[in-house]
C-alpha cells in the first residue's frame, strides 16, 4: 500500500521533521517453528512485518490488515507482547518516533508472498538462523515468542537510546 494519505498529508505540512506515528508489528510461526521476516524495499533489511495504524482503527485490527497487505498471508493476533517507543529515520529523511505494539499472532491460512511494494521478499527462517534484525526488531521477536504473557516495556526512565546501547 505504501505511506498512508494521512501521513502525506501531516509531511505535507512539517517536512522530515519529527512525526509521532503509533505502529504495529507481527511476530509469525508456520507450523515447524519457523519466522517470516520481509525484506523492506525503503532500505533493503530483514525486519518483523510492521506498519502504521490508520486514524479510527484498532491496533489489532491493523496488524492482521498490514500482514495481510504485506505478505497475503492471514493471521490472528494472540497476545500483546511487547509496548515500545523508538525512533526511526527513513531514507528519504523522514524523521518518526513509532510508537509500537509487537503481536504474537497465529498463522490461520495463506502462502507467504510480496504483496505489495513495501518489500521485495518475505521469507521463514529457522529462529536460530535468523538474518541480521535491527534492535527493534530482535526484541519484538524475543518478547513475543518469551515465556511472558504479559506484554514488555521499557521501564520507566529509560530511553530507546539507553536500551538499544544494552543489547
Amino acid at each position: 500500500m505504501g505511506v498512508s494519505d494521512y501521513i502525506l498529508r501531516m509531511r505535507e505540512h512539517i517536512g522530515h521533521d519529527l512525526l509521532w506515528l503509533p505502529s504495529v508489528s507481527a511476530v509469525i510461526r508456520d507450523d515447524v517453528g519457523a519466522l517470516l521476516l520481509g525484506k523492506r524495499a525503503d532500505d533493503g533489511r530483514w525486519s518483523v512485518v510492521s506498519g502504521f495504524v490508520e486514524p479510527g482503527e484498532q491496533p489489532a485490527t491493523a496488524v492482521v490488515r498490514e500482514v495481510e497487505e504485506e505478505t497475503g498471508l492471514i493471521v490472528e493476533p494472540v497476545r500483546l507482547s511487547s509496548v515500545v517507543s523508538h525512533p526511526h529515520t527513513y531514507p528519504n529523511g523522514d524523521h518518526c518516533e513509532l510508537l509500537n505494539l509487537g503481536f504474537h499472532c497465529r498463522l490461520v491460512s495463506g502462502t507467504a508472498t510480496v504483496n505489495d511494494d513495501e518489500s521485495v521478499a518475505v521469507e521463514w527462517f529457522p529462529p536460530d538462523r535468523l538474518p541480521e534484525l535491527d534492535a527493534h526488531a530482535r526484541l519484538v521477536i524475543a518478547q513475543a515468542l518469551g515465556p511472558a504473557s504479559d506484554a514488555w516495556y521499557l521501564p520507566a526512565g529509560t530511553t530507546w537510546n539507553e536500551f538499544a546501547r544494552l543489547t
